[in-house]
């Protein structure tokens, strides 16, 4: 195996301290890659006779997508959001690079404290929170919290008075792939009365977010949504209110594929300067979530079954078997239940477009292909109409860009184990990144 452990001393050329995770990561040798990596992980598995799926988290691609994050929009904090991906070493990694974390949960909280991350790192960014979830945040000191609506208001009054409160606010999402302020936000018109309740009911609140929806093809949404917002500032200051928060929620794409980061970044700071100048003394942060994992993940599945599905017809005869026809049907080790869900959850976004690990000759035919899951339920169908070379049970396939809503919604429906992941980090940026941060030196 091309790696180390991170509990064992690394060669000469890594110095020999611990990376700021808690858990095992690889630090591939000098000169040695995520593919190299992959490739000895499959020898491995074979020689075990293991076909388990896993996952590959390339930490390199979270340090880079952080530091375009930093150099794009230097005003806006990134408050990671966890329910994209869970994986511990994301988070832990993350957390030493100095973003915030944005959790939806109990559970997600204890995650997050868990790995080290400080309550006031965390925004609890659920409009509408189960009250034992609010104690729980109340007793590890997380304050902040987000709301929309005068039940919510109740709630924190009983159950956490000192909150710290961010209003939620509902702004045009038509142009994202997925739309959430049916469900969350509330209108510019409702605002006013429910900062009054709250101010009857003694609650602090400090700031206004809002969510312009998941894979924002507009960049223009932001600056309307900031404009909306400042209209909202300037209501709760009116009520007596120190308002000192806004929150730009999340839609950021971890690929070109829904909007240019850079064209949404230069949009957003421009929109700031206009709406929320430094001077105005407003801290800003967001809740990126695929942007930061999306393209760092490649999932690795095997073909467990085949099956060929012959169309039949007086021209194709005897050599029908060997006519492109035909329709090849595959049973790979992952699907819509498993690390594939998104493809439930998020049909309108994905571009499922899985490879062969193993070389392909240009001459080699494409047949058309169904790949299913491996549960027993028909639903679980990974794609259709995919034109590949012939599979064999036990080839490998290849997906990029794996790492948003994958783990995270996976689950062990029919005891088909989830995907082991496998975070990795080159030798290159494990240097970089402790020589960058001595205070994380064991």
């Amino acid at each position: 195996m091309e790696g180390h452990r991170n509990n064992v001393t690394p060669k000469a050329s890594v110095k020999p301290v611990l990376f700021p995770v808690n858990q095992d990561i690889e630090i591939l040798d000098t000169g040695k890659s995520v593919s190299d990596f992959i490739a000895s992980k499959i020898v491995a598995l074979d020689s075990e006779e293991n076909q388990q799926p896993f996952s590959v988290a390339n930490l390199d691609c979270v340090l880079k997508a952080h530091l375009r994050w930093t150099t794009n929009l230097p005003r806006v904090q990134p408050f990671y959001a966890v329910k994209c991906n869970n994986t511990p070493a994301v988070v832990s990694i993350l957390s030493a690079l100095g973003t915030g974390f944005d959790c939806a949960s109990k559970g997600e909280i204890q995650l997050a404290l868990s790995l080290g991350v400080t309550p006031d790192k965390i925004i609890y960014a659920h409009p509408t929170k189960p009250s034992y979830h609010i104690k729980y945040a109340r007793s590890q000191g997380v304050d902040t919290m987000t709301f929309d609506n005068q039940e919510e208001l109740l709630k924190v009054s009983c159950c956490h008075a000192q909150a710290k409160l961010v209003l939620r606010i509902a702004v045009d999402d038509s142009k994202s792939m997925l739309k959430l302020s049916s469900k969350f936000g509330a209108p510019l018109s409702s605002a006013g009365t429910l900062l009054e309740r709250a101010a009857q009911l003694g609650l602090q609140v400090i700031g206004v977010s809002f969510h312009v929806g998941c894979m924002c093809t507009e960049s223009l949404t932001f600056k309307r949504a900031i404009a909306d917002s400042r209209r909202v500032f300037d209501l709760a200051e009116s009520l007596g209110f120190k308002m000192s928060l806004l929150d730009i929620g999340g839609g950021f794409s971890g690929t070109e594929d829904f909007g240019n980061f850079d064209e949404f970044s230069a949009v957003i700071n421009e929109s700031l300067e206009e709406f929320f100048p430094p001077e105005s003394g407003v801290r800003i942060i967001a809740e990126p979530g695929r942007y930061y994992v999306e393209s760092a993940f490649t999932l690795v599945l095997n073909v467990i079954g085949k099956r060929v599905v012959i169309n039949e017809t007086e021209e194709n005869g005897d050599k029908a078997e060997h006519s492109p026809d035909r329709t090849m049907e595959y049973y790979i080790n992952d699907g819509v239940y498993g690390s594939l869900n998104c493809i439930i959850n998020f049909p309108p976004c994905l571009k499922i477009q899985p490879y062969l690990h193993r070389a392909v000759g240009s001459s080699e035919p494409k047949y058309k292909s169904v790949l299913w899951g491996p549960t027993c339920d028909c639903v679980d169908k990974v794609l259709e109409n995919y034109w590949i070379p012939e599979l064999h049970v036990g080839d490998w396939l290849l997906l990029d860009n794996a790492g948003a809503y994958t783990s995270s919604l996976s689950s062990d429906f029919n005891g088909f184990e989830r995907a082991l992941i496998h975070p990795v980090v080159t030798a290159h940026t494990y240097n970089t990144f402790i020589h960058s941060h001595p205070h994380h030196r064991a």
